[in-house]
């Protein structure tokens, strides 16, 4: 499906419903500015993306590689979170109270899971919800290179390999700022550095 955005520049869409995908990007965007029934509030929020395995784009340049689709949570595994129930429901079980105390979400890359996609009321993709793979069936291997960025071991080579929309994200946060406010730069620059696949050592749930 071809949808158009408001400059007339075509997006290819992937279909709705549930697909087999892999995580490929766990993306710290830092503490953003936000709002919740009218009040303005901040929390320090993720990425988190996937590529579904069997569906794959038709459209240009990028015909024949798998659809991606992506969410942003709040960094938090509170009860209510809904980060939690989606990480819970992928492992297809509880967080113990010692992974609660600090879970690794790099542990994320590469690993399978049935992802729900559903479309927003602009026509494009969302992620609905997250499971564990039914047992029997197998993902296909990663085609997109896994990527990891924390602003707690900041990366400046990951960091420029990230799209434009994402780092003017991490910039607006006061994590990115004190970073370079503590050196004296404005921000960082660096050439691109290629990724490395993360392999799936085919442990789930992670």
């Amino acid at each position: 499906m071809l949808l158009k955005s408001d400059g007339g520049k075509e997006f290819e869409q992937p279909p709705a419903g549930t697909h087999i995908a892999r995580c490929y990007q766990v993306i710290d965007l830092g503490t953003q500015a936000g709002e919740y029934q009218g009040v303005a509030n901040s929390a320090r929020k993720v990425s988190i993306r996937w590529e579904l395995c069997n569906e794959l784009m038709s459209d240009g340049e990028m015909a024949g590689k798998p659809f991606s689709v992506g969410k942003i949570y709040t960094a938090s595994l509170n009860e209510k979170a809904t980060l939690r129930h989606h990480l819970e429901s992928w492992r297809g079980k509880a967080f113990t109270d010692a992974e609660l105390m600090g879970f690794d979400s790099s542990a994320l890359l590469g690993k399978a899971c049935m992802v729900n996609v559903g479309m927003t009321e602009k026509n494009k993709a969302k992620v609905l919800s997250v499971a564990s793979v039914p047992k029997g069936m197998t993902a296909p291997a990663q085609v997109n290179p896994s990527v990891n960025f924390s602003l707690d071991k900041f990366d400046g080579q990951t960091f420029e390999t990230l799209s434009k929309w994402l780092k003017g994200e991490i910039i607006k946060s006061p994590e990115y700022r004190k970073l370079f406010d503590a050196s004296g730069q404005d921000s960082w620059e660096a050439d691109p550095l290629d990724d490395i696949p993360h392999e799936d050592d085919g442990t789930i749930p992670f």
